[in-house]
């Protein structure tokens, strides 16, 4: 898969969708593709899904019920299941897992390559099996809901998900899935060590000049010659913050200094602080600084009316 566009029309022909889903992908270093894709239909043309044979799972948060779900598997009928909403199913595309599509559904879908999981077990040196898929019955996963809950916000404002943060985001899945259903276990080594000051510096630096958050992690952890699951633990360890986290309070942080230019309305400063707009803007000052940037300005300038 060479980008979002291409897996969602991958994923949409396995639906018998006639437009694509939108997709979100992160990248490593090794240039392994995770995806996530939102799909629904109302409607649906009866009949069976189409074939997305692979060495890779697919990771689905259920985002409604579907009753009476027939699962196939290697061409032949498995089993019969009810779909919950909010439950996570996992199924390993080697052995070519369809379902008859029969009634409305929406779903939240990961693309999770053998390769990936291979990469975090080879940081961890530990060796990794087959995924516990539990064919045929689902997982109540707080961990998948919380991590799909916050990427379905990207997944409907694309402006406002940024790079970092969808890389993340998707790493943090990567990891969960490998440890919940891989038997994966943290080891405490790579836990220990944060970046050299000089790495927190450059790190800060090549963050600060990409105020949009267009550079992905995979970007800035080649320059420290790291993996990005180990970039973004170190850059952690050594800031308090997630990368991007520590973006979003650097946008505001430039958002409160442009405040200062009396002229300048905060439609612009938005931008020029790398939000994709006020409304942007506003959603994240305000989680971060309790107020809003039309109060903080008016009580620490003096704001324009335009402002309020």
């Amino acid at each position: 898969m060479a980008h979002a566009s291409t897996f969602g029309k991958r994923f949409g022909r396995y639906l018998n969708l006639t437009d694509a889903p939108s997709a979100l992908i992160t990248r490593s270093r090794r240039g392994v593709e995770l995806a996530v894709t939102e799909t629904q239909h109302a409607n649906p043309e009866p009949g069976l899904s189409g074939s997305l044979a692979d060495e890779a799972y697919i990771v689905s948060l259920k985002l409604q019920d579907y009753p009476d779900c027939e699962l196939w598997a290697h061409g032949k009928y498995v089993t019969t299941s009810d779909v919950g909403a909010g439950t996570t199913w996992l199924y390993d595309l080697r052995h070519d897992p369809r379902y008859v599509i029969d009634k409305p559904y929406h779903s939240l879908h990961f693309y999770l390559p053998r390769s990936a999981l291979d990469s975090i077990a080879a940081e961890s040196r530990l060796q990794l099996g087959d995924l516990a898929i539990g064919f045929g019955s689902g997982h109540d996963d707080s961990t998948m809901r919380h991590i799909g809950g916050s990427l379905l916000n990207g997944l409907r404002r694309p402006e406002e998900a940024n790079q970092l943060f969808i890389d993340h985001m998707l790493l943090a899945f990567a990891a969960h899935v490998a440890q919940a259903y891989g038997g994966l276990q943290p080891t405490s080594e790579l836990a220990r060590g944060g970046l050299a000051p000089w790495q927190v510096k450059r790190a800060c630096e090549r963050l600060d000049s990409d105020l949009g958050g267009t550079l992905s992690l995979q970007r800035i952890a080649a320059e420290f010659d790291l993996s990005v699951s180990r970039f973004s633990r170190a850059f952690r360890i050594s800031t308090g913050l997630p990368p991007h986290q520590w973006l979003l309070r650097r946008r505001v942080k430039v958002a409160q200094q442009l405040m200062s230019v009396r002229d300048l309305p905060l439609s612009e400063i938005a931008i020029s602080a790398g939000f994709a707009n006020q409304s942007h803007l506003t959603k994240v000052f305000s989680a971060q600084v309790g107020v809003s940037p039309a109060l903080w300005r008016r009580e620490a300038f003096g704001a324009r009316k335009s402002d309020a």
